[in-house]
């Protein structure tokens, strides 16, 4: 993925190769610029990689649709709808001619009470809390029944013990719906929790696949279980060392070129 700045091309992604099985959970991990919200951005479509491409079923993806919902960090629900009609926007456009009214209203409090919301569907935005908020997005999301869930660090923003509660829900979610999932973190335990596979990514610029690490642990997973098991704690220190140690060692560069090269990062990736 190429982008034109003032000073020329900036190579974003350079010969990312990545698979993912259906009902999988991946997890996309690395430091700040390494191009992770460029290669969920191309999965989503917002994007057309300047080289190579994205299927979906065999099919290419060339531009964004409900097949591929996204959850955002901020939740952009829109602040004079309630909980239930921000839902009711992403199933109109879906399922505008295959649900009745009454099946439509049916299926948004399904999807509300999935993530634990249905007490506060007739609640605005500013009357609920971050959290709650964050659910409704995953709940609009999650109603246009796309094939693939993307998430970029969706619970970054929210404290720790909510944060704990929605990484819950999610397991829950996918276990019952064995739906994809491609998630953006920063969160090295919550990558551990959550994942399959971690898709560990190298710096940028020209950022790729560094390493990929499978995660074998039994599901449902249990958080309190795992703090104390040691190929939990295995997969953890992996991660750590690959972002730690391997990706760490960068040539030392000046104030001058440094600014220069976060205002370059920050054009290309608008």
């Amino acid at each position: 993925m190429v982008f034109p700045t003032p000073k020329g091309d900036f190579t974003a992604l350079k010969d990312v190769d990545l698979q993912i099985q259906k009902g999988e959970f991946i997890s996309l991990i690395g430091h700040s610029g390494c191009g992770k919200s460029t290669v969920l951005n191309v999965v989503a479509g917002l994007y057309n990689p300047t080289q190579g491409g994205v299927l979906l079923n065999d099919r290419e993806v060339l531009e964004p649709g409900p097949e591929r919902a996204v959850v955002f960090q901020n939740h952009s629900l829109l602040p004079w709808l309630t909980a239930y009609q921000n839902v009711e926007l992403a199933v109109d456009q879906v399922f505008a001619k295959n649900k009745s009214p009454a099946e439509k209203k049916e299926w948004i409090e399904y999807n509300l009470k999935l993530v634990h919301m249905d007490h506060a569907m007739h609640k605005r935005p500013d009357e609920i809390s971050g959290g709650m908020k964050q659910r409704v997005g995953i709940a609009r999301a999650l109603a246009m029944q796309p094939e693939v869930l993307l998430m970029d660090e969706p619970f970054g923003a929210l404290d720790a013990l909510t944060r704990a509660h929605m990484q819950d829900s999610l397991m829950e979610i996918q276990e019952e719906l064995n739906n994809t999932v491609i998630m953006i973190t920063h969160d090295v335990d919550e990558a551990v929790l959550l994942s399959d596979r971690i898709v560990m990514m190298t710096n940028g610029p020209a950022a790729t696949v560094g390493e990929i690490l499978h995660v074998d642990l039994p599901r449902p997973r249990e958080r309190l279980a795992l703090a104390a098991d040691p190929q939990y704690n295995h997969y953890r220190s992996e991660v750590l060392t690959f972002l730690y140690e391997k990706q760490r060692k960068v040539e030392p560069i000046s104030t001058k070129t440094k600014d220069s090269a976060i205002k370059t990062d920050v054009k290309s990736t608008a």
